[in-house]
Formats: structure tokens, sequence, C-alpha cells
């Protein structure tokens, strides 16, 4: 029998990716293949399945140890942080954030708040001086947020913190513990469970660090702002005018995310720094053991992972927004949903900017990274296609 074109392309795709796969997974190589075929960068792509790697593949001129900015998947650090904090009798969740912070302005915010997106602070507006430059100062950013007055009443809508849900959660870690938030993950779950994933990169780390990139980039601020307008938008409204100027801030932040200064600085929101392998395991870690280390308990899974903004609204202007993929929060993590579907009901996780990606499956004891040079996913047209072919062979197993 003679070799078929379908043999042929299915040759030609597992040769573009490198790695190992467990006996059984082969479909899952396949598949991170297929979705790698039209993408201008490198990717990585790992899987733990009940505290065993059983996925370990990238893509390119990367290798499995090559690090990149994680944008939003740092989020989820933070959040491990926080729910580990709670497990050791330090936070309490629904404890207003002044018991921690003296000195934060607003007695109605609590740290479920911070958490869910709910806390009314939104972003830095452009009269708080904070810039792409002032993101690097921790104490003007928490100066800032301490002094700051919630734009609704917290806990009765919620709209994404892009970048002062790291502030806001890293201050509170600091407080309780007397360590940066990028030193309590280090000690606290990055060295434990052997990961080389980082909040704040060492001098001696920065070689492994790749460049990124986007060929899909989201539409500018003024772009935005224009196409709102001719919806009948308010533009001028508190909430999204903030979420506008906090998000041209941001956009100032990424050119520093390929330099030295934006890696070494903690940026709790967006910076963290790491590879698939580290991102799976520490998931894996959450939902069960690995190598001796559990990071939380079942019953701490389960509440970690509810999702808490379902009948939410929209804060502000947001509100008459059409968002055809709204997000969808859990305690610090992002719950399920069309644009990001994960494994199904029972996942946790974070993505990041332009798709990055990592979660927990508790139900099929399933943890993923995906990390990638080049950002090309747009948060607000569904899924990437780059993580479906594989979650679909996932899903078969």
């Amino acid at each position: 029998m003679g070799v078929t074109p379908d043999f042929i392309d299915h040759l030609r795709r597992v040769m573009s990716v490198f790695g190992t796969v467990r006996p059984g997974y082969e479909t899952v190589r396949e598949a991170f293949a297929i979705g790698q075929e039209e993408d201008e960068g490198d990717a990585q792509l790992a899987v733990y399945r009940d505290g065993r790697l059983v996925v370990d593949l990238w893509s390119g001129s990367w290798s499995g140890d090559s690090a990149v900015i994680l944008m939003s998947c740092t989020k989820g650090l933070m959040a491990t942080c926080v729910h580990m904090l709670a497990r050791q009798g330090r936070l309490d969740i629904d404890a207003a954030v002044q018991a921690y912070w003296p000195e934060f302005s607003s007695p109605d915010v609590t740290v479920r708040h911070l958490l869910t997106h709910s806390a009314g602070l939104p972003g830095f507006a452009k009269s708080t001086g904070i810039d792409a430059r002032k993101i690097l100062d921790w104490g003007a950013c928490t100066d800032v947020l301490a002094a700051s007055e919630p734009l609704w009443k917290p806990g009765t809508a919620y709209r994404y913190h892009a970048l002062t849900f790291g502030h806001l959660v890293g201050e509170v870690i600091r407080r309780i513990t007397g360590q940066t938030p990028g030193e309590f993950f280090r000690s606290s779950v990055a060295e434990p469970l052997g990961l080389a994933l980082w909040v704040g990169l060492p001098a001696d780390e920065e070689h492994r660090v790749a460049p990124i990139f986007s060929t899909n980039p989201l539409p500018g601020v003024d772009e935005t702002l224009a196409q709102l307008a001719s919806l009948g938008i308010d533009v001028n409204e508190p909430v999204l005018r903030t979420v506008m100027e906090d998000r041209q801030a941001g956009e100032g932040a990424e050119s520093l995310f390929n330099r030295r200064e934006g890696h070494a600085a903690e940026i709790p929101a967006a910076n963290g720094i790491g590879n698939a392998r580290s991102l799976a395991r520490m998931y894996a870690a959450l939902i069960g053991e690995v190598g001796g280390v559990r990071l939380l308990d079942p019953d701490q899974v389960a509440i970690a992972a509810t999702p808490q903004t379902d009948g939410l609204p929209a804060a502000g202007a947001f509100a008459a927004i059409p968002t055809p993929n709204p997000l969808r929060f859990a305690l610090g993590y992002e719950a399920p949903r069309p644009g990001n579907p994960m494994l199904g009901s029972t996942s946790f996780g974070h993505s990041g900017l332009g798709g990055r990606l990592a979660f927990g499956d508790p139900a099929s004891g399933i943890a993923i990274g995906y990390t990638c040079t080049n950002g090309s996913w747009n948060v607000y047209e569904g899924a990437d296609p780059r993580w479906l072919p594989w979650l679909a062979a996932l899903g078969d197993l």
C-alpha cells in the first residue's frame, strides 16, 4: 500500500513538534501540532494527570525549559497564594481589606471583592499619575489604590481589574507575610514544587526568556472609544473612562515586557514568567499531590473554583456594551466560559493576554499549561483556535 497524502500531512505535523508524551496521549501530540500549524511563534504544552507529567511538548525554536511572560496567567499564581494563606488561617477571604492594610481607605471592600473583580477599583485613572513607567513603582501604585474610592458599591457589579488586581491582592499578601507577593510565591509554591516560575525574575534566569509579539493585536484605545461612541455609549462614564485610561497605561507597560526592567519588577497581574511545565505542575498540586506536595485540600479547591460573578451585572457603561464572551470569575481564578472552555464546568484557572493558558480540572485529574510567544488570541473573539484541537483530544481520553 502506498504512502497517502493524509499520512504525509500527519508525519509533517508530528515532526514539527518536539518533546514527549506518555502512551495513550499520542493524539494530544498531533492535536498540538495542528493547533500550531498557522502560528508564527513558538509554543509549549504540558499536561499533568493524577500528579504525573503525561504531555511535555514544544514547537519552533523553543525548548521545554524556555520561559515567557505569562500575562494574566499571573493572576492565578496570586490567587493560589491567597488561598494558601487562607488554608494557614492567616487570611479570611470575607474580611475587610483594611484588616490587613490599615491605610486602605474603603471599609466596604473585602478580600473576596478583590478576588472577584467586584471591588470597584478597575484601573489606574490618568489623574493618578500611574503610567507605564510608574507601574514598576510598587509603593506609588499601592498608595494610589489605598487612597481611591470604589467606582461602584463593592460586590454589586464587576469589571475586570486588569492591572490593579495584582497590586491589590499583592499588597494584602505583603502585609500578612512581610514578603513581596513574588517572594511569597517563590518560597511557598515555586520552591517546594521545583517550578521555573517567577514574579520578579532573577537576573541569572534572564537567559531563559523568549521575546513576545502579536500578529493580531487588540484595537487601540482611540479606535475602541470611537467604536463605542458610534453605538451611543457614553465614553466619559467614570468606569469606562477609568478602564480605558488604565488600558493605555497597560499598553505602555507591555513594551517593558521584552526588557530586563519589565522582567525584574513585580507586576503581579501580568508579568509572571515561566514555562508550561511549571504552570501545569502548579495546578496539578492544587487539585492533587505532586512529588509529595499538595497546595490546597479538596474542600478548599471546591470553594476557590466556585463561580462568583454569575448574576452580577457589568459595571458602569459596560452594562450597555454587547459582550458575546463575558468573563466569569471564581475566587481569583477564571471560571469556564465559551471564550475559555477549559475542560468543562469543573475546571478553574486563568488565561493570559494573547493566548497563554493554565488551569486544573479536579473531575478528570488533568492540569494544563500552555505558553506562546505570539500573543495572537483576541479574548473578544472566542476561544483561541490553537487551544481547541488539544482540548478536544484531552476531552476524548
